[in-house]
């Protein structure tokens, strides 16, 4: 079974907000997935609302200097995969300016060892997949604390 997700960079005053409701972003970008036509135009204005963009230099630099050295790791064309276990563990990213894709196979070893990175490289990170309505922050975000 192959997992594919969509990673995208939360604005931070709507992770903070609606922590705990993450449920609420899942339905607004699976609604995007099947909408057309008006709905189409409206939903993608409130993604782009509450998204940030990607920066993509930034975190190409990060793959390739936390990842480089990792047996099974490529690089080709700004895409990246993982290949772990003799191939019992697969993944393969793709950043984009809106978002970054992971397609993954087998045990989650080599998809994790993506998510680690950008963990550390962002803190709002939303991954959706919406084919089997999975979704969760890549960095769990703590409940501030208001004294």
């Amino acid at each position: 079974m192959v997992r594919k997700y969509q990673l995208y960079l939360i604005e931070d005053e709507f992770a903070a907000h609606y922590f705990g409701r993450e449920r609420l972003f899942y339905q607004l970008f699976q609604e995007h997935q099947k909408a057309d036509g008006d709905l189409k135009f409206i939903t993608k204005k409130q993604i782009s609302y509450i998204t940030k963009r990607v920066e993509a230099l930034k975190i190409h630099q990060l793959i390739q200097k936390q990842l480089g050295r990792i047996k099974g790791f490529k690089a080709v064309h700004g895409a990246y995969s993982i290949e772990l276990s003799g191939k019992l563990s697969t993944a393969k990213l793709e950043v984009f300016q809106e978002l970054i894709t992971v397609e993954a196979g087998g045990s989650y070893e080599a998809e994790t060892a993506f998510f680690e990175v950008l963990r550390k490289c962002e803190t709002s990170f939303l991954a959706l997949d919406l084919e089997h309505q999975r979704y969760g922050w890549l960095k769990p975000i703590k409940e501030r604390k208001f004294i």
